[in-house]
């Protein structure tokens, strides 16, 4: 059975810089391509990468104690898969917007998530929970 898939197109401003992030470091499957943009398997979804100038972004979105880049794109991944991806970007030294950790500990809704930017300033969010039910729990 086919499932649904969400699909996002944006800009990038370096081609190679953005194969090697989302490829090599976030160890996405790299699609198809052209000289002017890359499709990758972002965790189960459809990225394009579109030789552009970036979308403006500003950080103005409040969750919790931390004001967070808004516009952002990002993922909710099973608890490991979010470890194994946050160990590997610590262990490259990523810049971190907000670094991996855990929020609303012992809440409905409990989750880790780390925020970073791409190579040419994208903001993402990728999100770890522990069960999928957590994930819409309110």
């Amino acid at each position: 059975m086919f499932k649904p898939l969400f699909h996002l197109a944006y800009h990038v401003d370096d081609l190679d810089a953005a194969a090697r992030f989302y490829g090599d470091l976030l160890g996405c499957r790299r699609g198809r391509s052209t000289e002017t943009w890359i499709d990758f398997d972002f965790f189960g979804h459809q990225i394009s990468l579109h030789l552009g100038t970036p979308f403006s972004t500003a950080e103005t979105g409040k969750v919790g104690d931390h004001m967070v880049p808004m516009p952002h794109l990002g993922a909710v991944l099973p608890l490991d898969l979010w470890r194994e991806v946050a160990d590997r970007l610590t262990a490259d030294g990523l810049d971190f917007v907000i670094a991996p950790t855990v929020r609303f500990e012992g809440q409905p809704g409990e989750q880790w998530t780390m925020f970073f930017r791409d190579p040419a300033g994208n903001p993402i969010e990728l999100k770890g929970f522990a069960n999928e039910d957590a994930v819409w729990a309110a």
